[in-house]
C-alpha cells in the first residue's frame, strides 16, 4: 500500500515542469495585453517571470529526473508560442522591423515543419538543441526585452539594439541551416540503416 502511494506521489511530482509550462503558455494572453495597452513594464515584468519559470521547469526535470514524453513537447512549444506572439505583437506596435519578425517566425516554422515530417516520416523527434540554437534563444529573448525596456526607459540606445538585432539575425539564419543539416543526415542515415535491414532480411 505504502508503495502504491509512493509511486502515485512521484508519478504526479513528475508532473511539475508540466504544469510549470502550462503557466508559461497562459502567461502569453496577459503579456499580449498589456504589451497591446502599453504597459510595457508590466510586460517587462511577465516576461521576466515566464524566464524564471523556464530555468526552474529545466531544473526540475533534469535535478529528479521529472522527464516525461509530455513535458518535451510542451517546454519548446511554450518557448516558441512566447517569442511568436510577443515578435507579432511589437510588429504590429511598430516597434520591430517586420523583416526581422520573418526570419525569426520563419525559422520557427521550418524546425517546426520539419520536426512533424521527421515525427511521421522516421519517428519520434528527440530534444536535441544545438549549441548555436541556444544562443539564438538567448538572443531572441535578450532582443525581446531590450525592446520593451527601451519603451519604458529610453535604454539601449540605438545602437545597442542594432547589435542585439544583428545578432538575432545571424544566429536565426545559422541555427536555421544547422537544424536543416543535421536533421536531414538524421533522417538519411535512419533511411539508410532500414535499407540495410531489408538487404539483409532477403
Amino acid at each position: 500500500m505504502l508503495s502504491c502511494e509512493y509511486s502515485f506521489l512521484m508519478f504526479r511530482a513528475s508532473h511539475i515542469p508540466n504544469s510549470i509550462c502550462v503557466m508559461r503558455i497562459l502567461l502569453v494572453i496577459p503579456i499580449a495585453i498589456s504589451l497591446r495597452s502599453e504597459e510595457f513594464l508590466l510586460a517587462l515584468v511577465l516576461i521576466i517571470v515566464a524566464g524564471l519559470s523556464d530555468a526552474l521547469d529545466g531544473y526540475l526535470a533534469r535535478r529528479f529526473d521529472w522527464r516525461t514524453r509530455l513535458g518535451g513537447l510542451l517546454d519548446p512549444l511554450a518557448d516558441k508560442l512566447l517569442v511568436v506572439t510577443v515578435i507579432l505583437t511589437l510588429t504590429f506596435m511598430n516597434l520591430t522591423p517586420i523583416w526581422l519578425a520573418c526570419v525569426v517566425i520563419g525559422r520557427d516554422l521550418v524546425i517546426v515543419t520539419g520536426a512533424i515530417f521527421y515525427h511521421y516520416l522516421i519517428g519520434p523527434v528527440p530534444p536535441d538543441p544545438s549549441a548555436i540554437s541556444k544562443i539564438n534563444t538567448v538572443c531572441v529573448l535578450l532582443y525581446i526585452i531590450f525592446v520593451i525596456l527601451r519603451q519604458a526607459s529610453g535604454w539601449p540606445p540605438e545602437t545597442g539594439m542594432l547589435l542585439i538585432g544583428a545578432a538575432v539575425l545571424f544566429t536565426s539564419l545559422v541555427s536555421g541551416v544547422d537544424y536543416v543539416i543535421r536533421w536531414s543526415a538524421k533522417a538519411a542515415a535512419h533511411r539508410g540503416k532500414g535499407e540495410k535491414g531489408d538487404i539483409q532480411s532477403s
